[in-house]
């Protein structure tokens, strides 16, 4: 079989698991290297302070949360194309194209807010150094960067969802 057959045939099905593989990735790459900045900037402190081990373990868990939400849109798309319930379907060019695009914004936005999001817990970790009774604040500030994830979730899946294969 040719490409060009290949692709005629199975080039719908090969955007949409794109789709999936892009969703996942770059929001997990994102997560990775977030997550990876607040544990260096949380270990310098849990050398001279190892009480705050549980404080900066909550603020290292926030960027991860990007990562998540990609995986799950990853498993909308799989469900959609019945790889998750043993029924794959043949999938059109164009409803795979849709698809692969519609996993972009997840994609897109999980990834920078993710590292984003990292660096202000980074910084949180600071709060927690010097004034641990403001440890919420750091949070906040942390959590005011999810939205953006949240706000690209939804798209991402208000799309995914609305296309008809």
């Amino acid at each position: 079989m040719e490409f060009m057959e290949f692709f005629s045939n199975y080039g719908g099905l090969v955007m949409s698991l794109l789709g999936a593989a892009v969703a996942t990735a770059l929001p997990g790459i994102g997560s990775a290297k977030g997550v990876g900045l607040v544990g260096q900037a949380a270990s310098g402190l849990i050398t001279e302070e190892p009480e705050k081990f549980g404080q900066s373990l909550i603020l290292q868990v926030i960027p991860g949360t990007q990562g998540f939400y990609g995986f799950v849109t990853s498993l909308i798309i799989l469900n959609k194309i019945g790889i998750l319930g043993g029924e794959t379907m043949m999938v059109s060019l164009q409803a795979g194209f849709y698809i692969f695009m519609a996993a972009l914004p997840i994609a897109i936005a999980g990834w920078g807010s993710a590292i984003s999001q990292g660096k202000t817990a980074a910084a949180g970790v600071a709060i927690l150094a010097k004034k641990p009774e403001h440890m919420f604040k750091a949070v906040l500030f942390a959590a005011m960067v999810e939205t953006y994830a949240v706000i690209a979730l939804v798209t991402s899946i208000i799309m995914i969802t609305g296309i008809t294969l």
